[in-house]
């Protein structure tokens, strides 16, 4: 029997982590904020004296629409990093620190998968360095001033009934949903209706993760905005006095967090929104410190190249400044028999009609990929049941559009199983082919940016939206929102907003649901279809399965 993620990171050779940052990036030891012999913030003032370095390249790894049969995609990224140092290049990867909620919810950790990961693993797919713990806990601050605000009857006067600012949990909690507060008397304050969303929904984490430094990350919390007033005028965190103390609270966490793969690789991992409701992408600090850093940076960007990769490029890379240099589109075929119409079931059985018909999601997200002027390669995540018939069957799928495809062992064989991936990603990335572009221009009107987006990338025939829906975003326009991009919410599942609905659908309709104003991270969020910002845990949680044994070690997670 196979060893579980959990087991084969155990058994890892970690080095110190002052010993990886000094031999594999050159970061003196002094410029380490540790956090026991493995883990390490890196000293903000030393990140900002690279300035003058010249940028490594960037490289992302996103994937087709997920499945229940996995895709691997932080697994791959964790692989092509030791990849490219495998084959002699200066390489690191930086990716999102996980959420406590999906690890005892249903999609486990993110730290990588059988030779392919980040350690210590238990550490980072728990507390780690505090970071969600900080964000969450500025994040109610904000919320504990706003309601103090309210009860003292500070000017500027907030409405009560207009308050749009929730508290945040990192758990998978249905109940918080929507609740109501200050109930018990006129001692505890004026009882309205409110909610929780998770940290990783939280306006506070898309700031943290799009914010260059302590100041912008400041100056952003105050344009956040909390709600308004009786003239439905807008109240910003600036006004309850919030930036202040929850920058203080966001000091520390600010600063990248330094870890290893278990081939002694360095990797950031820093910051987490979620990409089906948030942006999916880990922090622009340690993104563009990394690029500082190393001669090659792999990064990912959360769930399907529809969702992760668009954000990443259209919200990320535009407000970042960051030219990616190639794309990585990650596929199984297992994911892609399922996109082919068969049951999860009977995955294991060779199908190559179906692996064929399925690719249609490949060539669709192979597509969308070139829109953005980015050189595009596939790696396909191989798996001990794939045929030979089927891995050709998607070979063939992506050369037919001028890409090739590399069948990729790393989560059996580590770093040499991506290093054949590793050399084409090279050779894209030194290539000059990218020119890079996003999608649509920061000056198009926001409803056409919604439609630009639904069309070209889910391939939607039409978005439809209530009166209500299109005004607020033309009073957003008028009052200088104008120029923000936008970030979709949407299920992971499909191009659509049905999770049922396949492979490639054309012609479906994208109903705008709620639109949100996000004047901190400076995007606007479209709410589709059933997207939620609060999860809830499933039938049979993974909790259930996640315990310590008798030596006092960690057991179940994945």
């Amino acid at each position: 029997m196979p060893k579980s993620d959990i087991e084969i990171a155990r058994e890892a050779t970690m080095k110190p982590i002052a010993e990886v940052g000094a031999e594999k990036l050159g970061i003196p030891a002094d410029a380490l904020l540790q956090y026991g012999p493995h883990k390490a913030k890196v000293d903000m003032e030393y990140l900002q004296s690279l300035e003058g370095n010249p940028d490594g390249k960037l490289i992302l790894v996103t994937a087709v629409t997920p499945t229940p049969a996995g895709e691997g995609k932080t697994t791959t990224t964790v692989g092509l990093g030791d990849g490219l140092n495998k084959i002699g290049k200066k390489a690191m990867i930086c990716i999102r620190e996980p959420s406590l909620g999906p690890c005892f919810g249903m999609k486990g950790g993110a730290a990588g998968g059988g030779y392919a990961q980040v350690v210590p693993m238990e550490d980072i797919n728990l507390h780690f360095t505090g970071d969600f713990h900080a964000i969450g806990i500025a994040h109610n601050l904000l919320a504990a001033l706003i309601d103090n605000h309210i009860y003292w009857g500070h000017e500027p006067a907030i409405d009560n009934r207009r308050v749009a600012f929730k508290r945040v949990v990192d758990m998978n909690d249905r109940a918080l949903r929507q609740i109501t507060n200050s109930l018990g008397g006129v001692a505890n304050g004026f009882p309205r209706e409110d909610g929780f969303d998770i940290v990783v929904a939280s306006e506070i984490m898309a700031i943290f993760c799009l914010s260059n430094n302590l100041k912008d990350l400041t100056d952003r919390i105050g344009k956040m905005i909390i709600g308004q007033n009786r003239q439905r005028e807008s109240i910003y965190a600036r006004d309850v006095k919030g930036p202040g103390p929850m920058s203080v609270l966001l000091k520390e966490a600010i600063a990248p967090n330094l870890v290893q793969t278990l081939e002694n690789n360095p990797a950031f991992i820093h910051g987490g929104p979620f990409a089906n409701i948030a942006h999916g992408c880990n922090s622009v600090i340690a993104t563009k410190s990394a690029l500082k850093l190393a001669d090659y940076v792999v990064t990912e960007a959360g769930f399907g190249a529809d969702l992760g990769a668009e954000k990443f490029f259209d919200i990320k890379c535009r407000k970042a400044g960051l030219k990616p240099a190639a794309a990585v589109i990650v596929a199984t075929v297992r994911a892609l028999k399922m996109h082919g119409g068969v049951a999860k079931d009977e995955l294991g059985t060779e199908n190559v009609e179906a692996v064929k018909k399925g690719c249609g999601n490949l060539l669709r997200h192979i597509e969308n990929m070139k829109k953005f002027g980015v050189p595009v390669t596939v790696s396909i995540n191989n798996f001990i049941t794939d045929t030979d018939a089927e891995l050709n069957a998607v070979k063939e799928a992506a050369e037919s559009q001028g890409v090739k495809a590399f069948i990729a062992t790393h989560w059996a064989d580590g770093s040499a199983g991506t290093a054949a991936l590793a050399e084409h990603v090279v050779e894209l990335a030194d290539s000059g082919q990218a020119d890079f572009k996003p999608l649509y221009p920061d000056e198009m009107p926001l409803f056409q940016k919604i439609e630009t987006i639904a069309k070209e990338i889910y391939r939607a025939e039409e978005v439809t939206a209530d009166s209500k829906i299109r005004n607020q975003l033309k009073d957003w326009e008028a009052a200088g929102f104008g120029n923000f991009p936008v970030c979709m919410a949407k299920t992971q599942y499909s191009f659509s907003t049905d999770p049922n609905l396949k492979n490639a659908p054309t012609g479906h309709s994208v109903a705008l649901r709620e639109v949100r104003l996000s004047a901190g991270a400076e995007f606007i969020v479209a709410l589709t279809g059933e997207i939620m910002t609060m999860p809830g845990l499933p039938k049979v949680p993974s909790a259930n399965n996640i315990y310590l044994n008798d030596q006092g070690q960690i057991e179940g997670l994945f």
